[in-house]
């Protein structure tokens, strides 16, 4: 069975960096691992040091554009999996599946169904899916993301970010969303509020599964615009990032 995890959050929170830790994490083993960017600022590839050709944005292009244009007797279907397979990337370790900007003008709906279904076909072939989803709670609201195993909601160390973990949590029960856990991770955790913290989820009933330091490992990478994925394994950030996977029994 696939394992999916869909990491959310806040802007700001350092969601993309959690993402591309547990990547990093999940690729030392030997599971086969899907990747998804499903922010259309695209940023997970360049935290992962790795460059894509191409994303979900390009194949809207092509679907709006040409798709009526096909002779008739041209299998609509095999057009679509064969689009699949242009814009996923195949990586070392993982593939990777980004977003992307669309080209042309208008709203992400459709770039959204592509999504969808890209992820209705793709899925069932990998062992664990990670996703990186874009700040706020469309991708949930409109169900662009349907079967999660575990979602998890990564803030920052205020209440407010706990807040938006509590909002996510109400929205899949009014949306009966099918989402068996939600956890929550805090990251940039410093020795001051790091009880706080722990004690503001207590409060709003948020299972928190880690604390993630602030590492300068990761600030200085993020300075500099160096990936994330090779960081040492005695960065605190890697540290605590393989104790949550380990909680989560990846």
């Amino acid at each position: 069975m696939t394992r999916v995890i869909a990491i959310t959050g806040k802007g700001g929170t350092g969601k993309t960096a959690i993402a591309a830790l547990l990547i990093r994490y999940l690729t030392k083993g030997d599971r086969v691992v899907l990747a998804i960017d499903a922010d259309p600022d695209t940023n997970l590839p360049e935290t992962l040091g790795c460059e894509v050709e191409k994303g979900i944005g390009d194949m809207r292009e092509f679907m709006l554009t040409q798709r009526d244009n096909l002779p008739p007797d041209v299998n609509k279907e095999s057009i679509f999996e064969s689009k699949i397979y242009e814009v996923l990337s195949e990586m070392p370790r993982y593939d990777l599946l980004v977003m992307g900007r669309p080209e042309g003008s208008g709203c992400y709906c459709y770039a959204n169904n592509l999504l969808r279904g890209i992820m209705d076909r793709l899925v069932k072939n990998y062992d664990v899916v990670i996703i990186d989803t874009a700040a706020g709670l469309e991708h949930f609201s409109r169900k662009i993301i349907r079967d999660i195993d575990d979602l998890i909601v990564i803030t920052d160390g205020s209440r407010r970010g706990l807040r938006t973990a509590e909002r996510i949590r109400e929205l899949i029960r009014e949306l009966e969303a099918n989402v068996r856990n939600l956890y929550v991770i805090a990251n940039k955790v410093t020795d001051a509020n790091k009880d706080k913290i722990t004690e503001i989820a207590e409060e709003l009933d948020l299972e928190l599964i880690g604390a993630v330091k602030v590492d300068k490992m990761i600030e200085e990478r993020d300075l500099l615009g160096l990936p994330l994925f090779d960081l040492p394994d005695d960065s605190v950030a890697v540290e605590e990032v393989g104790n949550i996977a380990k909680k989560l029994e990846l």
